[in-house]
């Protein structure tokens, strides 16, 4: 009888497979999908002009505050992604729980935004290879990555799964290594001598630049968080979603925000804020990243080659996630009638071939590095996606502020839910607010020093969101679902 249970389910198995996605992640390739996400160039790059800006304490209190949002964030995603692990999750959460034309809108907004990291991160990676090879062509380094990448997504979702969990994983050894040096320098072990705590009182410190500038940290730590909703993305290729997501949902933040904080301050310790090479921490000068100049004073002369080698596979990790990210979402579209059909369809491993090809095919826009230099294609590329990112962030409060409505409204037991978010309404409420101080707060710091071609380049998402959300509302004729008519059925 169990050989017949078996196969039976084996002949399923194969048959769904040729009409959805499968179910080939654990929750080990969720946890690290998430932190080779989040942990990118704004850890191992970018860190540097923060503490420079706000000073070492001010750079700590700045990524703490958005840390607490992204706490937020990720139990309001647990709570949907456990109730309901759907790839294009953004999308129907949305769409069941508030207005399908949000949902039609946080749907292209979460693919647009994912899509672009694909050739920013190409580029990114161009400059880094200029390091070791100074004169090799632009268009060389993003042929082949993007191809590696495209290799790694076609393959089968769980060859994608295993790529991320080396690629993190390389991170997260980088890291604790680079810890265990600074704490090693804080107390004279390593450096020739006792570093102490001297630098958080130097100058103007710890908070050098008072509010202001520890705002517009926050801005820079909140683009730095982006990537850790992968996980809603991933649930449904994951397997057993209502035990293995808020596994990884409980686990990821505090890796994340450990990782971030603790860094943040060993460099703060280390390095003075008014070292002006902080200043000139950037993709295409890795020899002065914050991480490389700690290991140069600990006496490692070549740790500029090996951040270097750290730093391009983060980013390969980086694209690698927003290539799958963006595949999913796009079928996810497709399955819902908001994309063309032709994108809903899969191949035999389940892939979703020609919504993994369209990614690509956006990250081609890698290669106009060739034609208008590295660095600025890369700024396009960064600014046009930065913004959609707390938009996102927007969706998800909301989603789940009206999820949890709905479910109480309609008399359901909160005790049976896979997973329940803590310290609602208070979260989303918390996200909201947060969502409206970045997306209003940026033009403050702009100053005398205004720049329109920087202001249009950064809010160009809003409007476009807007323009999707009202244009489908409109078309469609959509309505605001009320909580009683919400929709709990579907759950996998």
């Amino acid at each position: 009888m169990g050989k017949l249970e078996a196969e039976v389910s084996n002949t399923l198995e194969e048959r769904n497979s040729k009409g959805s996605l499968q179910r080939k992640l654990q929750s080990r390739h969720l946890t690290m999908m998430a932190i080779g996400g989040a942990i990118g160039t704004g850890l191992f790059v970018s860190s540097g002009s923060t503490i420079s800006t706000a000073g070492p304490g001010g750079a700590l209190a700045a990524y703490i505050l958005v840390g607490i949002m992204v706490y937020f964030v990720m139990n309001s995603l647990g709570e949907l992604s456990a109730f309901l692990p759907v790839p294009g999750a953004f999308d129907i959460y949305a769409s069941k729980y508030i207005d399908p034309a949000l949902g039609f809108a946080l749907g292209w907004n979460y693919w647009y935004t994912t899509a672009i990291t694909v050739p920013a991160d190409l580029v990114a990676s161009t400059l880094i290879m200029k390091y070791w090879f100074p004169d090799s062509p632009s268009i060389l380094w993003s042929a082949l990555f993007l191809g590696l990448l495209l290799i790694l997504n076609v393959l089968s979702v769980k060859a994608y799964g295993e790529s991320e969990y080396w690629f993190a994983g390389i991170k997260v050894i980088s890291i604790i290594v680079f810890l265990v040096i600074g704490v090693a320098m804080i107390f004279g072990i390593m450096g020739g001598h006792t570093v102490g705590f001297s630098n958080f009182t130097e100058g103007d410190a710890p908070f050098h630049g008072g509010l202001v500038s520890i705002f517009s940290v926050v801005l820079i730590a909140g683009f730095a968080f982006q990537g850790t909703e992968v996980i809603a993305t991933a649930a449904g290729e994951t397997e057993n979603p209502s035990k293995n997501v808020p596994k990884a949902i409980r686990s990821i933040f505090w890796r994340i925000l450990i990782f971030y904080v603790l860094t943040i301050f060993v460099i703060g310790l280390i390095i003075p804020y008014t070292d002006p090479n902080l200043l000139k921490s950037g993709v295409q000068n890795v020899s002065i990243s914050p991480f490389t100049l700690v290991l140069q004073r600990a006496g490692l002369a070549f740790a500029a080659s090996v951040m270097n080698a750290v730093l391009l596979t983060s980013v390969l990790s980086a694209a690698n996630s927003a290539m799958y990210a963006s595949s999913r979402m796009l079928w996810a579209l497709a399955k819902e009638g908001k994309a063309p059909r032709i994108f809903a369809r899969l191949n035999r491993r389940g892939i979703p071939m020609w919504a993994l090809c369209t990614t690509a095919f956006i990250g081609l826009a890698s290669f106009l590095a060739s034609l208008f230099g590295n660095g600025s294609v890369f700024i396009w590329l960064v600014n046009a996606s930065a913004l959609t990112g707390f938009i996102k962030w927007f969706g998800i409060a909301v989603s789940h502020y009206r999820f949890r409505k709905a479910y109480v409204a309609q008399g359901r037991d909160l005790n049976e839910l896979p997973f329940k978010a803590k310290w609602y309404p208070l979260g989303p409420v918390i996200t909201l607010l947060f969502f409206v101080v970045f997306i209003f707060g940026q033009t403050l710091f702009y100053g005398d020093q205004i720049s329109w071609a920087e202001i249009i380049a950064t809010y160009i998402g809003l409007p476009i969101f807007l323009l999707l959300w009202l244009g489908y509302k409109i078309i469609k004729k959509t309505k605001i679902v009320p909580l009683m008519e919400c929709d709990f059925g579907g759950k996998e």
